[in-house]
């Protein structure tokens, strides 16, 4: 791939686009659009096809989706199923047409059935059923590998999809409300480190495991992908390990530098009790992650200082 060729960033201001676009503009490439959702409904078939015709893009990166947690889940089943489907679905669609040299597809670990054995295989995928509080989700990003995959056997086009685990970093959802489980305890263990260190609740027993990847990592590989030939339709990104949210929280706590209590709640549930990624196909692909955890929750720390209020309070 051309340092110039013109690669398209769907959902280029989000967590994970901005990593990509970030990762992209690091190793050269000059050649970069996005656009927002206010300049482009990527629901909006015509839309997208116009978009195309004008732009020509030879890569897209598909990071655009309709995402929320388990309550906005539950809430809006049919936003999440139809509006991820309308979005995915134009674009690989629209790319196909217009002769994209590489689309690369991502989704989420949340493709994969809830008792599927551990580590999670890529074989694993349509095995059982889904977890009930993202199936929605869960359904369209599977449309969208599964779109992906028929276009590389009937066509023999360079379609890709790559499914994370657990995303953190910078850019990342803090709101206690709507955020998932690490920028969450980072914003409690720093508010309870302001406010004369009291003492932190949280949710479970603390002994559910669970496998995290610094969302800078995630760019990495999707770069990665663009530059090499994937023989594969499907690869899991992750970094092959796991810990307790408890072990999760002290690591937190220590980073951040509170020094109260951890209550643990046992009355609310713990979810699934583990959920780690097989990584072998990417492994043998010749790609692997390299931040640390304790040193990726130090980056987000870091940025989620700079990003508020409080950043000239806190000695980091």
């Amino acid at each position: 791939m051309n340092k110039d060729s013109k690669i398209y960033v769907a959902g280029h201001r989000g967590m994970v686009g901005s990593a990509i676009w970030r990762a992209l503009t690091a190793k050269g490439y000059t050649n970069l659009i996005g656009r927002t959702s206010a300049e482009l409904d990527l629901k909006n078939q015509q839309a997208v096809k116009d978009f195309f015709n004008n732009e020509k893009p030879e890569v897209v990166f598909d990071a655009a989706a309709r995402v929320g947690g388990i309550l906005a889940n539950s809430e809006y089943p049919y936003q999440f199923l139809m509006e991820n489907l309308q979005i995915q679905n134009n674009l690989i669609d629209t790319a196909h047409i217009a002769e994209v040299k590489k689309f690369i597809f991502l989704g989420s670990s949340c493709i994969y059935p809830k008792l599927a054995p551990q580590p999670l295989r890529e074989e694993y995928l349509l095995t059982g059923s889904l977890e009930p509080t993202n199936e929605w989700y869960a359904l369209a990003k599977i449309s969208g590998v599964k779109a992906c995959e028929a276009i590389r056997k009937q066509f023999g086009k360079d379609f890709v999809s790559l499914m994370p685990t657990n995303l953190y970093g910078s850019h990342d959802n803090f709101d206690l409300k709507t955020s998932h489980v690490l920028p969450a305890m980072i914003r409690k263990f720093h508010e309870a480190k302001l406010n004369d260190n009291e003492s932190v609740e949280l949710w479970g027993s603390g002994t559910p495991l669970r496998e995290f990847l610094h969302v800078e990592d995630m760019a990495d590989a999707a770069v990665f992908a663009l530059e090499n030939k994937m023989p594969e339709n499907l690869y899991n990104i992750g970094t092959g390990k796991d810990l307790t949210i408890k072990k999760l929280a002290e690591l937190i706590q220590k980073v951040v530098g509170h020094k109260g209590d951890i209550i643990w709640d046992v009355s609310k549930p713990d979810g699934t009790p583990r959920k780690l990624m097989n990584i072998d196909k990417m492994k043998n692909a010749g790609w692997e992650s390299s931040i640390e955890l304790e040193e990726g929750i130090k980056l987000t720390y870091h940025w989620f200082l700079e990003s508020t209020n409080d950043y000239k309070q806190v000695k980091y």
